[in-house]
């Protein structure tokens, strides 16, 4: 440790020497100069670098004593001179041959200590130049001792690296006090400005509150102004009702006057015609009018008194009309109950009369019925026979199996009708322009948008859609996907959109009421109400319900021969594509979906239609359908489902229309057709059997069938 410790002396020393602040150019090359021409000039060591000298070998005491004994006298400085000399020449030798005398140098005691001082008084490099740079340069003083050169280059090497500390250190110190600075600079502007911020706000707020003042201020005003004109229109409404109601008194009064006057007319017309119409019946009392009667002398007498009785009490009344006064409701009174009294004379002397009159046609009609009445009971005799032969004849002929021929001339009729329609809009049907194919996609959007948008939402948004499909069809533009469209801008759009519309229809029956059985109402009053207003437009969907689901006529179309098997079951309303023919799940879905919508309209109206004329296709319709159903002969698992869905749709309004006779064809259908069915459907098909079982045996034991799920009622109308 006390090596380190002189070790550490020692560098400190040699820290402090002039050889420690050699200046280095490192532009010296590019000046031309010598490397070492910095380094030419005579160095010295500090005073303090006498402890070098304790770590040299025995040469280095040597010299040291040398020096001591021959430079005592000398100045201080010498010893300085003489180690650079050694330091820079490398040898003794040429210390002898310099003519230089060197001084004897302190004890290193006192070095140490002025090394201390001066490592207290001034620690900075640039004091020890200064110093040094005030010393007189010595001469210089040659050693040979290469651990001193090696010792020389290694001070050297700390000086460097300390000043490079010392340059990074003070660097770092001032970009420190630099940050600091900033940082304490940022930190004051920051406060400045929210302290002008603060300023400004409560600038801002003084400002905004006296604005908010004056604004206040101004509302008062201007609400009192308007105050006071209210209350001035309000003055003047009141003056200018109290002049309008002072008229209206004066009119009113006046429009008295002139209605007691034009009463008082008719009161006295009114008089007249009743004195007209007395003497008239009086008249009709006088025996001369009554010879043909047969009545007895006394009861005309009695008949003839009371009408001059009346007479005269009708000819007072006038008499004080005649002195220029209107009659009285008591006087109007008088005469009409003298007109009812002489009206109810005339008409018990003519009930006298028909009474005669009929005792004596009784008494001749008398024999004559007796005389009748044996030819009477032989014709009803052949008739029981006749009855009775044709009801044989039934029971072995069994029920039909085709409709009668005036339903099949009906359904022919709106086919040929459908076709005819189909074949008029051909050419817009098929258009070769462009203009002509865009204007027939547009009105087919225009046709069939507004059927697709039928709902039970609200009774509003179903009447505008009713609203356009009659613009449609009365050929007024409507606005379709942001375009107006007409059906005359075509010669035949009309024809075009009355087909498709009716298509329209039926496929929501077909697709829409067979998923949601009660959306049948809402399609089906729209469906009505067009029905009624365009009845082209009915038989296009009576057609197209017909064709798709032929037992809505009712008929079973027979198969020819030669008709292929795919083309005879599309005739009966199965769907057939590539794939085959669909399954009969699906068949009887889209069948009950056309049965209910049919059902639906049947029993509709649109509700703000007109109400003078009769309905388009009412009750009597269904009431037919049921006939024809139960006469012909049933086919299985159709014939159930079909009745079942038209009478849970129809039967509570057929109940209603017909009552006891509706009774009587639900017990012939439970006893006696209902059998029928049965027998023609197999065990996987009695689904549909159960549930038409089932709703006749709750109808018949309840002698009620509810309402249909889904009926609008009124106040669906009013949302």
């Amino acid at each position: 440790m006390p090596s380190e410790h002189r070790r550490w002396e020692t560098l400190q020393a040699l820290k402090n020497s002039r050889k420690g602040k050699i200046n280095f150019d490192p532009l010296w090359s590019e000046r031309g100069e010598d490397i070492l021409a910095g380094c030419k000039e005579t160095l010295s060591l500090s005073p303090h670098s006498g402890v070098v000298l304790e770590r040299l070998g025995s040469l280095a005491l040597q010299t040291s004593s040398f020096l001591d004994s021959s430079t005592r006298d000398s100045s201080p400085g010498l010893l300085e001179e003489t180690l650079a000399s050694v330091s820079s020449s490398g040898s003794f030798a040429d210390l002898e041959n310099r003519p230089a005398t060197l001084s004897a140098s302190p004890s290193l005691k006192n070095d140490r200590e002025l090394a201390v001082n001066d490592e207290e008084t001034d620690e900075s490099p640039e004091a020890d130049v200064s110093r040094a740079s005030d010393q007189t340069s010595p001469p210089a003083i040659s050693l040979l001792s290469p651990k001193a050169m090696e010792t020389a280059g290694r001070i050297i090497r700390f000086k460097e690296e300390q000043r490079e500390k010392a340059k990074l250190a003070l660097r770092l110190r001032q970009e420190t006090q630099e940050k600091l600075v900033v940082s304490v600079a940022s930190a004051e502007s920051e406060q400045l400005k929210r302290f002008e911020e603060l300023m400004e706000l409560k600038q801002r707020q003084e400002f905004q509150s006296m604005r908010d003042m004056m604004d206040r201020e101004t509302k008062e005003s201007l609400g009192r102004q308007e105050k006071l004109k209210e209350e001035q229109q309000h003055r003047k409404k009141i003056l200018n009702l109290r002049l309008r109601e002072a008229e209206q008194q004066r009119l009113r009064e006046a429009e008295l006057e002139r209605q007691r006057q034009t009463d008082g007319r008719e009161r006295v017309r009114a008089l007249n015609t009743i004195q007209e119409e007395v003497l008239q019946l009086n008249q009709l009392l006088e025996p001369s009018t009554q010879t043909g009667t047969e009545l007895p002398p006394a009861s005309l007498s009695s008949y003839c008194a009371r009408g001059n009785q009346l007479c005269s009490q009708v000819s007072e009344v006038v008499r004080k009309t005649a002195e220029g006064d209107f009659p009285s409701m008591e006087d109007m009174n008088v005469a009409e109950r003298a007109l009812h009294e002489m009206r109810a004379l005339i008409r018990l002397i003519q009930e006298e009369a028909a009474k005669a009159q009929e005792k004596k046609k009784k008494d001749q009609q008398q024999e004559e019925e007796r005389r009748k009445q044996v030819e009477l009971q032989a014709q009803q005799e052949v008739q029981r026979k006749a009855e009775q032969a044709a009801k044989e004849k039934a029971q072995r002929k069994g029920l039909q199996n085709s409709a009668e021929d005036v339903t099949r001339k009906w359904y022919r009729e709106l086919q040929e009708a459908a076709a005819q329609c189909a074949q008029s809009f051909e050419q817009l049907n098929s258009p070769k322009d462009a203009q002509t194919k865009k204007l027939k996609l547009e009105l087919q959007k225009a046709s069939s948008i507004p059927v697709s948008q039928i709902s039970s939402n609200s009774g509003s948004q179903l009447r505008e859609i009713f609203d356009k499909i009659d613009k449609l069809l009365s050929g007024r533009g409507v606005v379709s996907g942001g375009k107006s469209v007409s059906t005359s801008q075509h010669p035949q759009g009309l024809d075009f959109v009355s087909y498709k519309l009716a298509e329209k229809f039926v496929k929501q029956g077909e697709e829409e009421v067979a998923s949601h059985h009660e959306a049948a109402f809402p399609i089906a009053v729209v469906a009505s109400g067009i029905w009624e207003l365009h009845p082209r437009v009915g038989d296009l969907i009576l057609a197209h319900l017909h064709k798709k689901c032929p037992y809505t006529v009712p008929h079973y179309p027979p198969m020819k021969d030669g008709t292929p098997v795919e083309e005879y079951q599309r005739i009966l309303g199965y769907r057939v594509d590539d794939s085959g023919v669909e399954g009969q799940d699906s068949f009887l879905k889209r069948m009950s979906g056309m049965i209910r919508l049919y059902a639906a309209v049947i029993q509709l109206r649109w509700p703000y239609g007109s109400k003078q004329g009769s309905v388009p296709h009412g009750l009597n319709h269904g009431w037919r359908w049921l006939a024809q159903m139960l006469n012909m002969e049933p086919l299985a698992d159709i014939t159930a489902t079909l009745l079942f869905d038209f009478l849970e749709v129809c039967g509570n309004a057929l109940m209603k229309q017909y009552q006891a006779q509706f009774w009587k064809v639900i017990l012939l259908l439970k006893e006696e057709y209902f059998s029928r069915i049965e027998a023609v459907t197999s065990t996987g098909q009695m689904g549909s059997v159960i549930r038409l079982k089932q709703f006749l045996e709750t109808s018949l034991q309840s002698r009620q069938i509810s309402p249909p799920k889904g009926q609008l009622s009124s106040s669906f109308w009013r949302s």
